[in-house]
């Protein structure tokens, strides 16, 4: 084993002194991988090519006696375990002398070029304890690792480096090289605390060859071990055996109920806080037989936000119109929205009806044992200020190609598996019974069929649902927690043990803090960046993973202007990124990955090419269309290598 100098790096102002380190090649024996490491006897923010120890994890003895926790015999003379404290001593001393630490096989890394972000999932999970170890990475003494963070951070590219990153010259080697920071000259990253990483890893997002999918479902959702899998198919065995005409089989659960963001009652949830102008249906602790009501609402945008315009609703089985009626919002109208409600000003012109009458008349057609049904049922039930705990929604109860989260639309359900089109009226919008009709024949085809009727056999979950059924090394369940723009106790964040809902990065920042001690997961991701450099907006945020959608495509957004210069955005980056490793305990597990580049331009090109599209679809030909409109051959060719550029991101992984 040969030994040769290694640059010595100096940290950011915030991080001073880091020491030098000495690089080892470990050239492995003749048909096997090699693998390069790095060593370092203190602390350090380093984990790639390199990625051994920054700091050694030092493990802190009890300061309670030797006794402590020891059974006591009658006599009063406390038993001491000597065999448990000497394997308990031996552990702590392993850990001390052999912390942990990443060593990148670079032959694999050759190979693969990229790292997609399955394959981050899955090193996640790797050092929860719940999968095998990655081919493109080592993990040494991986029992050692007390927690893992993983940081999203969009906005972060090769090009905020100087110069830009790039591969080492004459080598097909993937890893990129991080310029080092110095304090004499110009800073070499404008985010100087990734310049304590020696190498960024190149990643690539999910997607179609037009289109890049979600970042975050990417991450958290992927296949279920062999073991869940097999339950799987059992409850399906199991299911298919029993009576499928049982209605009450396909209610949504409490945590369904949350997790979709139904408005629940107070009597469901002690956090339930709707006011007098809701009306709650009392719980149903009764039996007999169910009345299931169709219903479907169409909404407009008012002053006061979306508001309630037209309500249909059918009896499921007699189909009788039970209720048809077009409703006055409150607050002036700001957008009719006339292409989804079908409202326009003439539409309510000689309407009185208010969302107060059509609420009384639900309670007339309502009991605590009514089933409401519909698809994203929760949307209707607040426009109508409605919380019931009885609800049926097709949009649930039947699965999106790709899995849970996402969620089927209904024009597409009906065309899949009733044979229907429907919501074809153009720019005259849906028509509430046309869709509520639908969620009837739709269950009526579930009570047929079986309860699996409408499943895609993916066989996706959540990693954190993965890890929520694992166990950490000593016993315990693994509590894991997502820190995140929006609600995330909905959506991708479900299956966490908490949650923390944030407005801004310092609040992220914070909420990763407040759960180091108590967690062994934490996810958070930071948006400022992004989202100051105009990549998102509200809108994309949801898209991106926000709860709750059903389309997670960035591409579909219009981008904004940014808001602030650049170098002030990344300035205050840099400052929470270090703040908030400086707060890491010892033995933590640093991963930051950055998802995509900028999809400004694809947003911009996918517009069009949607604007083209719909045209085409309406009737009209090339010729009534503006000749600068026109999507070409040429245009899809520069939209696919738009794409793959955008799915370009960064890995940067530390021990701490």
């Amino acid at each position: 084993m040969s030994k040769r100098p290694m640059d010595t790096r100096s940290s950011p102002p915030p991080l001073h002194q880091l020491p030098k380190r000495k690089k080892t090649s470990i050239s492995a024996p003749s048909g096997q991988n090699s693998i390069s490491t790095l060593h370092s006897p203190t602390a350090s923010l380093d984990s790639t090519v390199t990625s051994g120890p920054p700091r050694p994890q030092l493990m802190q003895a009890p300061s309670s006696s030797m006794s402590q926790g020891n059974p006591q015999s009658s006599d009063g003379w406390t038993k001491v375990n000597k065999r448990k404290e000497k394997k308990a001593k031996k552990a702590m001393h392993s850990a001390s002398n052999n912390p942990p630490s990443f060593a990148f096989n670079v032959q694999e890394l050759v190979r693969l070029q990229t790292i997609s972000l399955p394959e981050i999932r899955d090193l996640a999970l790797h050092l929860m304890g719940d999968a095998s170890p990655p081919s493109w990475l080592r993990v040494s003494n991986k029992g050692s690792i007390q927690r893992t963070v993983v940081l999203l951070v969009p906005g972060i590219t090769r090009q905020i480096f100087v110069p830009h990153l790039q591969p080492k010259p004459n080598t097909s080697n993937p890893l990129l090289h991080v310029p080092p920071f110095s304090q004499t000259s110009a800073p070499s990253c404008k985010v100087s605390f990734l310049s304590t990483f020696l190498h960024a890893v190149p990643t690539k997002a999910p997607g179609e060859a037009q289109r890049m999918h979600s970042v975050l479902h990417g991450f958290f959702m992927g296949p279920v071990s062999g073991e869940e899998k097999k339950r799987r198919i059992l409850d399906r065995i199991k299911g298919e055996r029993e009576a499928a005409q049982d209605v009450e089989s396909f209610l949504l659960t409490p945590q369904q109920l949350l997790e979709n963001e139904y408005p629940v009652p107070s009597w469901m949830s002690e956090a339930s806080q709707l006011d007098d102008t809701w009306l709650q249906i009392p719980e149903y602790t009764g039996t007999g037989k169910d009345r299931i009501l169709a219903l479907d609402c169409e909404m407009c945008i008012t002053t006061a936000g979306r508001e309630l315009t037209h309500v249909c609703i059918i009896d499921f089985e007699t189909g009788e119109k039970l209720y048809d009626e077009l409703v006055l919002p409150s607050a002036p109208i700001t957008d009719y929205l006339t292409r989804f409600s079908g409202i326009t000003p003439s539409s309510l012109e000689s309407v009185n009806t208010r969302l107060a009458d059509v609420q009384e008349h639900l309670r007339s057609l309502m009991s605590p044992s009514t089933i409401l049904l519909g698809h994203s049922l929760e949307s209707d039930l607040k426009a109508m200020k409605v919380a019931h705990g009885r609800c049926i929604d097709t949009s649930v109860i039947y699965h999106h190609p790709r899995g849970h989260p996402l969620k089927p639309g209904l024009k597409w359900l009906m065309k899949k598996w009733a044979g229907k089109d429907i919501q074809n009226r153009g720019d005259g919008g849906h028509d509430p019974e046309e869709d509520a009709r639908s969620c009837i024949e739709l269950l009526k085809l579930k009570l047929k069929n079986g309860a699996g009727f409408g499943h895609f056999m993916v066989d996706m979950e959540n990693i954190l649902e993965r890890m929520a059924r694992s166990n950490s090394k000593n016993g315990k369940m693994i509590r894991t927690a997502v820190i995140d723009y929006g609600n995330p106790s909905t959506w991708l964040g479900s299956k966490a043990t908490s949650t923390t809902a944030c407005t801004n990065d310092d609040d992220v920042v914070k909420g990763i803090q407040d759960s180091l001690g108590t967690h062994q997961f934490i996810f958070g991701r930071m948006l400022e960046v992004s989202e100051g450099l105009g990549w998102t907006s509200k809108k994309t945020l949801q898209m991106a993973g926000t709860p709750p959608i059903t389309s997670t495509n960035l591409d579909q957004v219009v981008p904004q202007e940014p808001t602030k210069s650049a170098d002030e955005l990344y300035s205050e980056l840099d400052g929470r990124l270090t703040a908030l490793y400086r707060s890491l305990p010892p033995a933590t597990a640093f991963i930051l990955f950055t998802g995509h580049d900028d999809p400004r331009k694809m947003a911009q090109m996918n517009s069009k090419k949607a604007a083209f599209e719909t045209a085409i679809r309406e009737g009209k030909t090339p010729e009534q269309i503006p000749k600068e409109e026109w999507w070409t051959s040429q245009e899809s060719r520069e939209l696919e290598d738009e794409v793959e550029r955008v799915k370009q991101g960064l890995l940067f992984l530390g021990m701490k």
